[in-house]
């Protein structure tokens, strides 16, 4: 294993936190299904998809095994692409996912610290996580900022892959526990581990937990995982890869998409995006725009771990939250549209709202149907792809969308 590197040496701060591995908070849920088609059932992407549509939309999320004759290229493995090409990341306080005051109430805190201070003579400048700059009846526009996710550093995928593996030997203790033991003894956390860990932090949270994230990176700009045909230089075994249904360049405009008739490309619904991750980068709950479908493909790396929640319960997903974040949602009533809140599927369990879980490995598909509720997390080091499908029988989750937007006043992505 790659000798870890200093504090100093490295772009993310010291790692002061630790896996408490007695307090686990591993939920107690179902897993959703996991299909495993034929190569045959695999030729036809949007066919197989109906087919099991009946058996895996009840649970919302499904995982969907490629047959072992499926092996694309991935290109973002390209040696000058892996050392050269930078991405951009977000910075995520883990802790602050779920159990974080509203920035009113923070702002108030402040001003109250800060006229004790001049009262007691201290004017000296204190370094706060959260910027101030804007006013009171301007804090809930600036959402990113308001939930923590700062814009972090440029990376490649070279340095971001030493960046994560720092950051999760340093947080599970690999580097002490391997230091006692002898070479062929090499520690890795598991599934569960992780799981568990990562729901304490959000529960209960007694530390920092500071992690990056290259979400929604557009694929127009720094290049997808699959073969595309302008890249071809001579026709070879990737012919099949570059025509395939599953390749997420073409599964949109697919025939029997609808988005087959958009002119557009919509970034991120017509066009994929990339999602580079680290141990505990996570991504909140939410819906797709417009209830689409979504597919996500993990190119290599460590699991990435779903939940889902079916669209028959969306609903009480969002009464659920109102009532365990009140002052959040008081303060920004779109919460859900930001992607930056998280609440325990225990928690969601209890008041009555089916979660069920996806343990998504390199290689394998995740599946969301419309308005189905879906969140989750990294479990280290990966590459994920992602764009959004519309069968035929999307249409009614459409116009629900819709008409949902309109009562809410939300603006929508405009699919012709």
């Amino acid at each position: 294993m790659e000798q870890l590197k200093s504090p100093e040496e490295s772009n993310l701060e010291e790692v002061k936190a630790r896996w408490d591995r007695d307090e686990a908070c591993r939920p107690i849920i179902e897993d959703a299904p996991v299909f495993y088609p034929t190569a045959e059932e695999f030729e036809h992407t949007l066919d197989y998809i109906s087919k099991i549509r009946a058996k895996a939309e009840p649970y919302g999320i499904c995982r969907i095994v490629p047959p072992a004759c499926w092996s694309p290229p991935c290109c973002l493995k390209e040696k000058d692409t892996w050392k050269h090409n930078k991405f951009s990341t977000r910075i995520q306080f883990v802790e602050l996912l779920q159990n974080r005051e509203p920035m009113r109430k923070k702002s108030k805190s402040r001003k109250r610290k800060r006229r004790r201070q001049l009262r007691m003579g201290i004017t000296r400048r204190t370094k706060m996580r959260y910027t101030n700059s804007c006013s009171e009846s301007n804090v809930a526009s600036e959402t990113d900022e308001t939930f923590g996710f700062h814009t972090g550093s440029d990376f490649t995928l070279e340095e971001f892959e030493k960046e994560a593996a720092y950051f999760k030997e340093c947080y599970f203790g690999m580097k002490d526990i391997m230091d006692g033991a002898t070479e062929n003894q090499i520690f890795e956390p598991s599934v569960e581990d992780i799981e568990g860990e990562y729901w304490r932090i959000v529960e209960k949270p007694t530390d920092e937990v500071k992690v990056l994230y290259g979400a929604d990176l557009e694929t127009a700009t720094f290049g997808s995982g699959f073969p595309k045909s302008s890249a071809l230089i001579t026709k070879g075994d990737s012919d099949q890869y570059v025509v395939s249904g599953w390749n997420l360049n073409n599964l949109p405009r697919l025939p029997g998409s609808v988005l087959c008739f958009e002119e557009c490309d919509i970034s991120g619904v017509l066009v994929p995006w990339l999602y580079i991750g680290m141990c505990f980068s996570s991504f909140c709950w939410h819906v797709e725009d417009h209830h689409l479908y979504s597919l996500n493909y993990l190119h290599w790396g460590d699991p990435k771990i779903w939940y889902g929640v079916p669209e028959s319960h969306a609903s009480n997903l969002e009464d659920a939250m109102r009532k365990h974040l009140p002052d959040l949602f008081e303060e920004q009533p779109d919460l859900l549209h930001c992607l930056v809140t998280q609440l325990s599927p225990t928690v969601l369990k209890a008041e009555g709202v089916p979660v069920y879980r996806v343990v998504q490995h390199s290689g394998e598909f995740v599946l969301t149907f419309p308005r189905a509720y879906h969140s989750g997390f990294n479990c280290g080091f990966n590459c994920a792809e992602a764009v959004n499908v519309a069968p035929v029988d999307w249409l009614a989750h459409g116009q629900h969308a819709v008409e949902l937007y309109s009562e809410q006043r939300r603006k929508d992505i405009y699919i012709a």
